[in-house]
């Protein structure tokens, strides 16, 4: 097989994950091409592929889960539908790693800590484009409609030399839907429940020869629930659009666009924020010989918001440009992959900013080398940013298959995450002498790949130098670097299609500490469990969901303790007539009372209350 026409074998099997993202920039080894690639014979097959699945955010290209030298989750479309989320933080929470707080529910401020490391410190992507605010630091997780995307790659560890700053803890992708079929396939669903929740959504799919193409359009409105008691429910709603067109070549070039818009309005205690978020991207893809390809991305990403605090108006405006320059060389089993970056954040506000912009240029490479049974991988990414200078980040990573079942892997990586807009330039309040956050990281791992079950066991120590933390100095409050962390862990995930059952699991155990005081880091849980079970019957499917975690401190001092709880999720499709079919959830079925978040002494510390029991309805046509 030539190296092109593997290439395209690859991007035939990844169709649909990641456009944006170099899903077919890159290739896996030849045993994983000619056991994969294949069209799938049997349920045994689909059962490996989804318990074994290609992933592309670990190292830029197409890899199985066990051959990324990484601990990975995938979430598919099928478990996306299955769970119908109204959050994307529902289907993260408790995932091997994962760690979420949050303000309340529907639409409220939410953070995703992989890790241990903060939520500033977890790089989402859309589509490979980077979506967050500048002036905050961490993405806005709450704002974004779960049903515009079609599958989810969670990476645990240090990513900082494929992505720069702030893949410290990890990196989360969503992939929008993309057409894959011949011809028109549309899709309607409405739907609602408690809290006066409505929500619709359409959409069209498919593709015309060479040319794919996919539009969807949703909204969600809900009277919403109480984050403050006695303070009275808390109203959401989100209106989304999206756009998605490419165009294959015969050469195997490719050109393609996307757009993603979401707007509404959040109520919170005190008030309420309209806001925009927004990814926008235009790439193309020229393979130059058999075994050298090359793509750009051009992109933008906007984080907008205008709040109501009480009768006080304000705005935080951010608008990335980015230009991403890649290029793969395949050497037989071994990819080598460079290329270089620009991207500027502009900031709009309010407030006075002494800076409203900052620039950041970057070169990065990577080798992706197969001498099975062993595997090595090794990265390299400079940074020059405007606002704090040079820095360097790196990854070494290699894994050894000890039989046709077990891998072993192991490896070392450092990131670092960026100062924000807000710690280092707010007015009163910034300071511009701020160094980045360092860190290191050291993983070992353990995955046993069976025909219809996995396991995945990993242990990692994590050192973060240099942590910005908001403290008085001098007799002036402001942010310094201040704290070094120290985060230890282990990870266990499992999962088996067994007959009609389709079982998932996911163990954590963390400890991260504030080396300077010995407390636990705020708002982290140390451990977590999570179970998910699902059963088709015929034309029903019923499943359910127990997620649980123990206690975790509001402060740096670990006096405010947030209770532990356990969360019970039951879910029910029904597949009644040919291309309908209706989906029933009940949320938090026990009825459990719990935060993950409290309001400061000085807003009264009162705890963010999460939604209560809840049930939805939801009837879709379309395949």
């Amino acid at each position: 097989m030539t190296p092109l026409s593997r290439r395209r074998g690859l991007a035939a099997l990844c169709l649909g994950v990641a456009p944006f993202a170099s899903a077919a920039s890159g290739t896996a080894s030849p045993e994983a091409v000619s056991s994969t690639a294949a069209p799938v014979a049997s349920d045994t097959a689909a059962s490996e592929q989804m318990l074994n699945p290609m992933v592309v955010t670990a190292t830029l290209a197409p890899r199985t889960a066990d051959q990324s030298l990484a601990s990975v989750t995938v979430i598919d479309e099928a478990e996306l539908r299955r769970q119908d989320p109204k959050d994307i933080t529902d289907i993260l929470r408790a995932q091997p790693g994962v760690d979420v707080t949050s303000n309340g529910g529907y639409g409220k401020t939410s953070n995703v800590n992989i890790r241990g490391a903060g939520g500033e410190s977890t790089l989402l992507l859309i589509d490979g484009i980077r979506l967050r605010s500048a002036t905050a630091g961490s993405p806005a997780w709450q704002l974004l409609e779960p049903r515009m995307f079609e599958r989810v790659e969670v990476v645990r560890g240090p990513r900082g030399s494929l992505y720069g700053a702030d893949a410290v803890g990890g990196v989360v992708q969503l992939f929008t839907r993309e057409g894959k079929d011949e011809g028109p396939h549309p899709s309607i669903t409405a739907g609602g429940g408690s809290f006066g929740t409505e929500r619709y959504g359409a959409s069209l799919t498919g593709r015309a020869d060479d040319t794919r193409y996919a539009f969807s359009a949703s909204h969600l409105s809900t009277d919403g629930t109480e984050i403050k008691r006695g303070d009275g429910d808390k109203g959401y709603d989100n209106t989304t659009g999206f756009v998605r067109l490419s165009q294959g070549f015969d050469n195997g070039g490719e050109i393609g666009l996307l757009g993603l818009r979401a707007r509404g309005n959040s109520e919170y205690v005190g008030g309420n924020t309209d806001y925009v978020q927004q990814v926008a991207g235009l790439y193309g893809e020229l393979p130059v010989t058999e075994r050298w390809t090359s793509r750009v991305t051009l992109s933008e990403a906007r984080d907008e918001s205008d709040d109501d605090a009480n009768g006080s108006l304000t705005h935080f405006d951010t608008v990335t440009h980015s230009a991403r320059w890649e290029n793969t060389l395949m050497l037989g089993p071994h990819d080598l992959i460079a290329g270089a970056e620009y991207s500027q954040d502009k900031i709009d506000s309010s407030s006075d900013y002494s800076e409203d912009s900052r620039d950041n240029a970057a070169l990065f490479a990577q080798a992706l080398l197969d001498f099975s049974p062993l595997s090595l991988q090794a990265g390299l990414r400079f940074d020059d940013n405007e606002a704090f200078g040079e820095e360097v980040t790196g990854h070494l990573g290699m894994s050894y298959a000890l039989d046709r079942v077990h891998t072993l892997r192991a490896s070392y990586g450092t990131a670092f995450r960026a100062p924000t807009f807000n710690e280092l330039y707010f007015p009163g309040f910034g300071n511009d002498d701020l160094d980045p956050e360092r860190s290191r990281t050291a993983e070992l791992g353990l995955r046993g790949q069976f025909g219809k079950g996995f396991w995945d066991l990993s242990v990692y120590r994590t050192e973060i130098d240099d942590m910005i933390a908001n403290t008085s100095r001098n007799g002036r409050f402001a942010p310094f670097n201040v704290n070094h962390a120290r985060i230890r862990s282990v990870e266990l995930a499992t999962g088996a299609d067994v007959r009609d059952w389709t079982l998932r699991a996911a163990l954590t155990y963390t400890d991260p500490e504030d080396q300077d005081t010995g407390n636990r880091l705020v708002r982290r849980a140390s451990r977590s469990l999570r179970l998910d079970a699902d059963r088709a019957l015929g034309d029903w499917t019923l499943g359910g969901s127990f997620i649980a975690q123990n206690h975790r401190y509001n402060d740096v001092d670990n006096d405010q303790r947030l209770p532990g709880f356990g969360l019970v999720n039951l879910r029910a499709g029904w597949q009644f007539a040919p291309l309908w079919s209706a989906q029933m959830t009940l949320e938090n079925v026990l009825d459990k009372e719990y935060a993950t978040a409290r309001a400061s002494a000085f807003q009264g510390g009162w705890d963010y209350l999460n939604p209560g029991r809840a049930a939805f309805l939801s009837v879709r046509f379309g395949e």
